[in-house]
């Protein structure tokens, strides 16, 4: 019989149901390769059927490795037949047959949701997997989502669709290709399939990163003279970087199409599995390329202090785009769960989060940093005990260039935690002294330096004169104590030093020409005769005290508040002759 010479032919599907079931799960053989699928993620099932058949893709999967290992009881189990024995042995072997040669177009689809796809024309419980064209018509191959008494719902070949099984079967004819091909390609067979079929794929992949190869090269071509008069040579490299992952897009484009071709469906998802993640990786790979491209263009255009936020933005965006990736892969093409192996991973990730606590402060502290912008690139700063100019702001650390010329690396998480004092971002200095001068200075020589120094701080062009000002402070243990307070309207510490000097050269022609002198710590002994305290001043004072006392005026501890009253505000001030007492007066008038 024909489908004894054919079934044998068939059952050995080889090398490359091998590769694809190694991506199904072991133990409940359901998580077979989603090289179709899309969609969103699949959903979690509530039951797991031990034949793998609660989802249509786990029914396809798992009948094809039964019939792979040839175990037609198991096989049998996959369709909604009332056959037994012999005849549904046979109807399991037509079946694969048909699904190994006749299917001439897919779905695009193969759910790994328990409910199937919702989003399709079909009911509900109800699934198209591919199309069978013959001389005679047109077949859909079909599952159906049956509940056999108290059972939970599985996936199972159609009843419907195996009741046109034999006629479909009969109908087939052998591929055209095979046709034209010697007996020597289609009747010798390597792991189950014939012989064209591998020299088809070995053919297949460098014919499709060939042509990968010529369409890169025509799209850069058309582009080198445009990306070079816009953006520069330098671009012009980062973006010529992008080609090796636009050939792998191109050739996975070339293996997809090569994919419909494929007469066995087994042969259609593994190599739309290929050719998916070929993309997937190739997008990853021209997504890194653009963003490194993308980075340098904002550097050229941006101040340098920008670089640190380029860098690290870049950075976390490449990281997002391997994630991203990943998870693609994991769940549309490898049929994994990516929320179940996360939840799996709870508590292994508690231990890794404890264990790289360090580091991830570290990451969170660059991210600050860059965030808040208290130090950029080339600011001189002092963070704690280390003071020089930031020269790198990474992921981990920090490093700052000393006076010294060393280079300081400082753990990001360390540097958000300290207080960062910036000098570049400093408006301008302050200009702050205390003069010294000699107790032999008279009243009117301090008076003259005050007005001298006052007057200088006012006519100097950078000085900030509303903030300017010097007082008698202080009679220091060897010294009379002047202080000087000023903003220099500098941002450069060199400009800021040079003005710094001119003003205290100025300062020290003034305290000369007064007559007077600076101080230094010192003791004089000076041998004269006692003449005592003065006794007629003496008995002054204990008079007034005497007669507080008897009137019960005695100012102590305080002034009664009526005498406070009395003498608010009756000191002469500014005294007698000073120019601010001409302009108070003026004020009144």
């Amino acid at each position: 019989m024909r489908f004894v010479r054919t079934g044998v032919a068939g059952i050995g599907l080889g090398l490359l149901a091998a590769v694809l079931v190694a991506t199904s799960a072991p133990a409940a053989e359901k998580a077979a390769p989603a090289a179709v699928l899309k969609g969103p993620a699949p959903s979690e099932a509530t039951y797991d059927d031990p034949l793998g058949r609660s989802t249509p893709q786990g029914t396809v999967v798992g009948f094809l490795r039964a019939m792979q290992r040839q175990d037609y009881e198991r096989a049998v189990e996959f369709l909604d037949t009332k056959q037994t024995g012999k005849r549904a042995r046979e109807l399991a072997i037509e079946m694969e047959y048909i699904l190994d040669q006749g299917i001439s177009t897919t779905t695009g689809v193969l759910s790994t949701r328990p409910d199937g796809n919702l989003q399709d024309d079909l009911p509900p419980n109800r699934e198209t997997i591919g199309v069978v064209r013959t001389k005679k018509g047109e077949y859909r191959i079909q599952l159906d989502r049956v509940q056999k008494e108290n059972n939970p719902p599985v996936w199972l070949f159609a009843s419907e669709t195996l009741k046109y099984v034999p006629r479909i079967y009969e109908e087939i004819d052998v591929p055209w290709i095979e046709r034209q091909l010697p007996a020597a390609l289609t009747e010798t067979r390597l792991a189950g399939h014939p012989l064209y079929r591998w020299v088809l794929a070995a053919l297949m992949l460098p014919l499709a990163f060939l042509v990968g190869w010529l369409v890169t090269a025509l799209l850069m071509a058309l582009a080198h003279r445009t990306l070079r008069k816009r953006f520069g040579e330098k671009v012009l490299e980062t973006v010529e970087r992008a080609k090796n992952p636009l050939r792998l897009i191109v050739a996975a484009a070339v293996i997809y199409i090569y994919s419909w071709g494929v007469f066995s469906l087994l042969g259609q998802l593994f190599w739309q599995l290929l050719a998916s993640t070929l993309a997937v990786v190739g997008l990853i790979w021209l997504a890194i390329h653009l963003i490194d491209a993308v980075s340098e263009i904002v550097e050229s255009r941006r101040p340098e202090a920008a670089n640190a936020v380029v860098r690290l933005a870049a950075t976390l965006l490449k990281t997002l785009a391997v994630v991203v990736g990943l998870v693609i892969i994991f769940t549309y093409f490898a049929g994994i769960n990516v929320t179940a192996v996360v939840a799996g991973l709870g508590v292994g990730g508690l231990a890794v989060a404890f264990a790289a606590q360090k580091t991830i402060e570290n990451f969170f502290g660059g991210v600050f940093l860059v965030w808040d912008k208290p130090i950029r690139l080339g600011d001189y700063c002092k963070a704690g005990d280390v003071a020089g100019t930031v020269e790198h702001i990474g992921l981990r650390s920090t490093q700052i260039r000393t006076l010294n010329r060393t280079v300081v690396s400082v753990p990001n998480g360390q540097l958000s935690a300290v207080s960062i004092e910036n000098f570049t971002l400093r408006d301008r200095f302050l200009f702050k002294h205390t003069l010294n001068l000699r107790y032999e200075t008279t009243a009117e020589q301090l008076r003259f330096v005050l007005a001298s120094i006052r007057e200088l701080l006012y006519r100097h062009p950078r000085v900030d004169s509303p903030t300017a000002r010097i007082r008698f402070v202080a009679f220091g243990p060897s010294s009379i104590d002047l202080e000087i307070f000023a903003y220099v309207l500098e941002t450069a510490q060199e400009n800021f030093l040079a003005i710094q000097e001119d003003l205290l050269l100025r300062i020290m022609d003034l305290v000369e020409s007064s007559g007077s002198g600076f101080a230094f710590p010192s003791q004089t002994l000076y041998m004269a005769r006692d003449g005592g305290l003065d006794a007629e001043k003496g008995r002054g004072a204990a008079e007034a005290v005497a007669r507080w006392r008897q009137e019960g005026e005695l100012p102590f501890p305080d002034h009664r508040p009526v005498r406070v009253s009395q003498l608010e505000g009756t000191l002469d001030y500014p005294p007698e002759g000073s120019v601010m007492k001409e302009k108070d007066a003026g004020k009144k008038e």
